[in-house]
């Protein structure tokens, strides 16, 4: 047992280190055809674990026909809805293509995405762009609105973000994502700093590789006008930092951790790339004016990646303000949901601090073992889909991962590495 237990804390000790040495960077926005080779046609890649249409969700199948109609599947929804009820579209998690997505989560092919580059190990991760606020595909928003919206993210913002990013060195996420935690953001429901800094840094490369003036006043507003455009780069940044911990012989920790509205799926380093599912829970948090837990949706996204990198739910206590918005009650409160995961992760990490905790360092690197020991399931920070597809958003909350897909990842580890 001695001999086993060495095997795991050496490969824990080589997977934190590889989270913490991790330099990722936004290089690029490009077509997701072009990013991601193995995209076909009548291909959707989605948020969470596999599942086919008849196990979607509500907002899942309302994305899935209006992506179907901006991609020029199908002439309309009711059409889309037919097609993929006869499968005609072939479904795959966007995790499997070095992929993550927020909420609903799609990938096809003439959406442009964010590149984001780990340079200490060479690795890409991709994120699509956000969309902003209000009725998004991301919740499940399906109208002309929302197919107008993906048409300019694609024709204008996406390329404009292109040149600007290629015109320098892109930009180093590590060290803006520790301020933005200096100025209150979690990443996960709370963006506004880093949304901002990020903006900041960007635009006089916009400007300066923009021959559109109308066109960069239009950028230079969406983005200011959207708290939440630094999440799916958030997003991309986590998945990039986590891809090169995956699959260490004898290491315990979580890799992804996802949901598709159904499903809720974790990947631990010492198992590779199998899922362990469990059905998804229900946030519990605030609901927009109109709207009521009977409205909801379970919880559904990639973005919980933020959240295995010690981001989102983990780093509460650096966002007091958005504590009573997802249902944390006080900022006391916040700070306890930080500590709380301090107890089921391997380390903190000393680059990203919290003032208002003395500078602790978030907490870093989820363990199986730790999450079964103490009961304690990862805290996740998210937003709330109404079940109906086509609505949107309803409100926004706190979920906590189904204690199952612990303890199944934990007796097919415990096999992996011989120990009974």
């Amino acid at each position: 047992m001695k001999a086993e237990m060495k095997v795991i804390e050496d490969a824990n000790r080589e997977a934190l280190k590889r989270m913490l040495s991790g330099d990722p960077v936004l290089v690029d926005v490009i077509p997701a055809m072009e990013a991601i080779t193995e995209l076909k046609e009548r291909m959707i890649l989605h948020a969470g674990p596999p599942i086919g249409w008849d196990g979607l969700c509500g907002p899942m199948r309302g994305a899935i026909t209006g992506i179907a109609v901006f991609e020029g599947w199908a002439p309309d929804l009711e059409v889309a809805e037919k097609l993929a009820a006869d499968g005609a579209f072939d479904f795959h998690p966007n995790h499997h293509f070095d992929a993550v997505g927020p909420m609903t989560g799609l990938t096809t092919l003439s959406q442009p995405v964010m590149v984001v580059e780990n340079r200490t190990f060479g690795n890409r991760a991709y994120c699509a762009l956000n969309e902003g606020l209000g009725k998004v595909m991301r919740f499940g928003g399906n109208d002309d609105e929302v197919l107008d919206r993906l048409r300019w993210l694609r024709d204008v913002l996406g390329p404009a973000m292109s040149k600007a990013l290629r015109s320098g060195d892109g930009i180093s996420l590590k060290s803006l994502v520790a301020r933005g935690l200096t100025m209150g953001d979690e990443m996960h429901q709370r963006n506004v700093a880093c949304s901002g800094l990020t903006l900041r840094a960007m635009s006089p490369a916009l400007a300066s590789t923009s021959t559109d003036t109308e066109a960069l006043s239009d950028i230079l507003s969406f983005i200011g006008g959207n708290d939440q455009f630094f999440l799916n780069i958030a997003m991309a940044m986590g998945k990039a930092i986590m891809d090169p911990v995956r699959g260490i012989e004898g290491s315990s920790l979580v890799t992804a951790m996802s949901r598709n509205g159904t499903d809720f799926g974790i990947r631990v380093s010492g198992t590779g790339d199998k899922w362990f599912t469990a059905p998804v829970e229900m946030p519990e948090g605030l609901y927009f004016p109109g709207f009521t837990e009977a409205d909801a949706n379970p919880d559904m996204g990639d973005s919980t990646i933020v959240e295995t990198i010690g981001l989102g739910g983990f780093a509460m206590g650096a966002a007091p303000a958005v504590a009573g918005f997802v249902g944390a009650g006080t900022a006391s409160e916040a700070a306890n949901f930080t500590r709380t995961m301090g107890e089921i992760t391997l380390g903190e990490n000393p680059e990203w601090t919290i003032p208002a905790l003395d500078y602790l360092g978030v907490p870093t690197g989820i363990d199986i073992r730790l999450v079964v020991e103490t009961g304690l399931s990862p805290t996740i920070n998210t937003g709330i889909a109404h079940k109906e597809p086509g609505v949107g958003q309803v409100g926004a909350g706190v979920v906590r991962a189904p204690m199952a897909c612990f303890e199944q990842a934990l007796h097919a580890f415990a096999q992996s590495v011989g120990v009974s």
